[in-house]
């Protein structure tokens, strides 16, 4: 194997922004920031979402940030800030990479991801 998982992580950390949980439970009503789920969809039903998020599986995120795909979301051109998350902070971490180097600007992940927001008593709703 030429590059590992935590290679490609510490990689991507050194070009992207991070935000802690803290810090963004005080974004959660804040219009011009958007929280972006990595997560696949059953984690989403299983564990439910953060209210307002942006549901963008991990595997479909090039698709939906590119404007020039039928599958296009908005969000990824809405000038907003970007907060993406998953489940512990690996996927989102690879994510925001991904969009940063697409030249998609205000991009952050999440530190901690999903359980860290649930850990910090983030508001969540049922997945629908």
């Amino acid at each position: 194997m030429k590059l590992c998982i935590q290679e490609m992580t510490a990689s991507a950390n050194l070009v992207i922004e991070t935000v802690s949980v803290h810090d963004a439970l005080a974004e959660i009503d804040n219009v011009e920031v958007a929280f972006v789920d990595v997560r696949d969809v059953l984690e989403r039903i299983e564990t439910g979402e953060i209210p307002g998020a942006v549901s963008v599986p991990r595997g479909f995120l090039e698709f939906c940030a590119d404007p020039a795909t039928a599958m296009h979301k908005p969000v990824f051109a809405s000038g907003k800030q970007l907060i993406l998350f998953c489940a512990s902070g690996g996927r989102s971490t690879l994510a925001a990479k991904t969009l940063v180097d697409m030249g998609v600007p205000n991009v952050a992940h999440m530190a901690g991801g999903f359980g860290a927001w649930r850990e910090a008593g983030g508001p969540i709703r049922p997945a629908h």
